[in-house]
């Protein structure tokens, strides 16, 4: 069992990391608005010399194993990592491991050809290119079993037709994974297949950005995409047909546990300046900070982000015990139904500390308690995690038949008298 410490190697690897992030990489997010807009000039400029930093520290891409280039890091090492890399927008990227690239390209080396591993997997690891992941749907949402998005086989292509919604980053991408139907009367969860799809394939129409609240207007980078009979090579499906869930399920597991503890980070960043605002306005004569409300939202704030975080850790470790996220789908499930509220009520007590001040433009809090709705519907609604968490639990619980429940004081009082005979005992009735 992990003991609450990292070794001294590593520790000195999270106080530089933590140093950089703070100096180097928080006073980008002020300048640049996206850090996947490769052809951002300002982007162009800043970025890449702080990515050259993170290579030559040996902590590029950590989430890939060793035959990808990366170091293998476990999900433990990377979730204390993703604590301190989360606090910043443009962190993952400097650090090469932003979503949904990260994830992509663990799909790319799992089940991509050996040509289009040679065309898009060395480029998207090292932030040559970025990726797109269109799998969500106008019509349904994010419930696979209502896509109508079809492949169809036409001669030696697969011929694609349908619309996406929220494809993060198609503007910007040189590639797609879209999930399609290829077999529509099969079984709900061996329906899909998933494709890459070259961004330059005539009969993909960005239909428009989708602009965010929290963010500058025209800044948009959830796409609204329509496919008009794209057509692609038999060998851009990747894995089986109809295996299109196992092929998601790869990017999913891991992901999930990153995003947990980057939104650790940023609401650890919230309570940080929650705490600044408290000890450093005063009204009525005193700090903030000697209002008992104020101090019992500080309180609530650091116990909910301790709780969490140790969740998060649980899990993470369980994942590098077991080597199979199978195993662990329900604490998973449970890190993914619990991230979106710590940053919701966190940062919302904060911008209620910085009074005001907290509800404009000019701090970040209006946008970090937005982000968090984002989050309780990215990657399946918040909803869908609890009922999947709730019914893995009830699965393997044994019904009892009896009139009262198995731990009903009085039936057990009368069964510890029996097993101990204190009713045939003298002096006991």
């Amino acid at each position: 069992m992990w003991g609450f410490e990292a070794e001294p190697e590593f520790q000195r690897e999270l106080d530089w990391i933590d140093q950089f992030v703070r100096t180097e990489i928080e006073p980008l997010d002020l300048l640049i608005e996206n850090p996947f807009d490769l052809n951002d000039p300002l982007r162009r400029r800043l970025i890449p010399p702080l990515q050259q930093e993170v290579r030559e520290r040996k902590l590029w891409a950590c989430h890939l194993g060793s035959h990808l280039g990366g170091p293998g890091f476990g999900q433990l090492k990377l979730a204390l990592m993703n604590e301190i890399i989360g606090r910043t927008h443009c962190g993952p990227t400097v650090f090469g491991s932003q979503a949904p690239d990260s994830g992509n390209a663990e799909i790319l080396a799992h089940y991509g050809t050996a040509d289009l591993k040679d065309r898009y997997l060395g480029p998207l690891i090292e932030n040559e290119i970025v990726s797109c992941f269109s799998m969500t749907e106008p019509q349904g949402g994010s419930d696979p079993t209502t896509f109508t998005t079809s492949a169809e086989l036409d001669g030696d292509s697969w011929v694609i037709n349908g619309e996406k919604w929220f494809s993060s980053h198609a503007s910007f991408a040189s590639f797609l994974i879209v999930m399609a139907v290829t077999d529509a009367d099969a079984p709900p969860h061996g329906r899909l297949s998933a494709f890459v799809v070259p961004a330059d394939t005539p009969g993909i129409e960005i239909v428009r950005d989708i602009d965010l609240y929290g963010h500058s207007p025209g800044q948009g980078t959830q796409s609204y995409v329509r496919y008009t009979n794209a057509r692609i090579p038999l060998d851009h499906l990747l894995g089986e047909r109809g295996g299109g869930f196992a092929v998601a399920q790869t990017r999913l597991g891991g992901g999930r546990i990153h995003h947990a503890m980057r939104t650790a980070g940023l609401a650890g960043r919230a309570l940080e300046m929650m705490c600044e605002r408290a000890a450093s306005r005063s009204i009525q004569g005193e700090p903030l900070a000697r209002k008992q409300l104020v101090q019992e939202m500080i309180a609530d704030s650091w116990i909910e982000l301790e709780q969490f975080k140790l969740l998060v850790l649980r899990t993470a470790w369980r994942i590098d015990q077991y080597n199979d996220y199978r195993r662990v789908r329900h604490d998973i499930a449970a890190v993914k139904a619990a991230t979106p509220g710590v940053l919701n009520r966190i940062a919302s007590r904060a911008l209620q500390v910085h009074g005001s001040l907290g509800v404009t433009s000019e701090m970040p809090f209006g946008r970090w308690v937005m982000e968090s709705f984002h989050m309780a519907i990215a990657d399946g609604a918040t909803e869908v995690h609890k009922l999947n968490l709730a019914k893995g639990l009830l699965r393997d619980v044994p019904v009892h038949d009896a009139l009262f429940p198995s731990q009903h004081i009085p039936t057990q009082l009368q069964a510890a008298r029996e097993r101990f005979e204190l009713d045939k005992a003298s002096g006991d009735s």
